[in-house]
């Protein structure tokens, strides 16, 4: 089990200096000089899940798991990047157009093409980069890189561009030039994120609202061990059946421009005459943005229990309507029901393997963690990976 606790700020602050210090001590060893240097959390997803791309609402919260970018500017236009996690290094020229790899490469090649054709221009830098978000579970590693990797080319650049539009630009990087069709949800959590908050998202006006998160309660997610890629065929797919949802309700109501714009109403008077899988999918979609507003609601009132059950009629519609669960995130959920202090469970992230999401009361979490690991290990045959989170703030230098 890895823990992610936050005792009091100033043991966190211990931390992040210290991680700071040894990141900066291998960057001088590798590059000369004395970097300054970036971070930017991974996430999970609380409510609202495949919403975000269809101009819904989501309710995310920063996660204490992080990607750091220690970084120094050059004399030429060139990027000499090395990840600590792949044992890698690629340089490459800002001047010349580069093709995707298909690996970690292509998010720093993405976000500075992106940089570059917004109009920004971009110094040479060397780059060390490491992280910890769980790769493959859905906690988004990559929108953390690219967040990091942003702010950092920015800064020494002199480049000054506002969170929600580094946000902007990361998912920009992560559609048109890694190849996965993402909404703004991921990259905008890792930029704005608030600790002890769960920040309610409209993906269209990108207005938000922080709700508060108990202090008494931990995001304990469970991993499952099944990998998940954003950037395969069953993302993109669900996308693509979205879209084609949107455009047969627009043969009905020319006003609707996502599915976000679709109510219950609009849906029970045209359901009928939708494709079988369209209207599920169209289904979950317009339910989910609602519960996220119940959601918010709920945290207002500081009533989990009602927060709880919308987190399982998600898991429920996800399952059901929206088929990007698997047996392994099931079983997770069903084995989370009837433990003490747990206020609900749901898969979370874009699915097809990855992570659970469990609201549980600090003190039950041992309770939780016992009785969780070994019977899914027992059905399973794997161990799932467990984290025991609070909500962290976005993405920072850290000095």
């Amino acid at each position: 089990m890895r823990e992610s606790m936050k005792p009091d700020q100033m043991l966190e602050t211990v931390s992040a200096n210290d991680v700071a210090r040894k990141l900066g001590q291998r960057f001088s060893g590798l590059f000369g000089g004395l970097p300054r240097i970036y971070r930017a959390p991974g996430r999970v997803n609380l409510i609202g899940e495949h919403t975000d791309y269809n101009d819904g609402f989501v309710m995310p919260a920063a996660v204490e798991f992080f990607t750091w970018v220690a970084v120094s500017p050059r004399q030429d236009r060139k990027l000499v990047a090395r990840s600590e996690n792949f044992q890698e290094q690629v340089e490459f020229s800002l001047d010349d157009v580069r093709a995707r790899s298909h690996s970690w490469i292509d998010y720093i090649v993405g976000v500075a093409q992106v940089l570059e054709g917004s109009g920004r221009r971009l110094s040479g830098a060397n780059l060390l980069i490491e992280g910890n978000v769980p790769q493959g579970a859905g906690l988004s590693s990559s929108a953390s890189l690219e967040v990091a990797v942003a702010s950092a080319l920015l800064e020494v650049s002199h480049c000054a561009v506002d969170r929600e539009e580094i946000a902007l630009l990361c998912q920009q990087a992560e559609n048109e030039f890694v190849g996965a069709r993402c909404g703004i949800m991921d990259q905008f959590i890792s930029s704005q994120g608030k600790g002890d908050r769960a920040l309610l998202l409209d993906c269209r006006s990108l207005e938000y609202h922080l709700h508060p998160l108990p202090h008494n309660v931990r995001l304990v997610i469970c991993n499952s061990m099944v990998r998940h890629h954003i950037a395969s065929g069953g993302y993109n797919e669900r996308r693509a059946e979205c879209e084609e949802g949107v455009r047969l309700m627009q043969q009905h109501f020319p006003r609707v421009r996502a599915l976000r714009d679709v109510t219950e109403d609009d849906f029970a008077a045209v359901s009928q005459s939708l494709p079988e899988v369209i209207r599920r999918r169209c289904r979950h979609v317009i339910r989910e943005n609602a519960r996220v507003i119940q959601a918010g609601a709920a945290l207002e009132k500081g009533d989990l229990a009602e927060f709880g059950a919308l987190m399982h009629d998600s898991h429920a519609s996800l399952r059901q309507d929206f088929e990007v669960s698997c047996a392994e995130l099931d079983l997770l959920v069903e084995l989370s029901e009837g433990i003490e202090g747990v206020y609900g469970s749901r898969m979370t992230g874009g699915g097809f393997g990855g992570c659970t999401v469990n609201l549980v009361r600090e003190e039950c979490v041992d309770g939780f963690v016992k009785t969780v690991c070994p019977k899914y290990e027992r059905k399973v045959g794997v161990k799932p990976e467990i984290y025991i989170c609070v909500a962290a703030d976005g993405a920072c230098e850290v000095i």
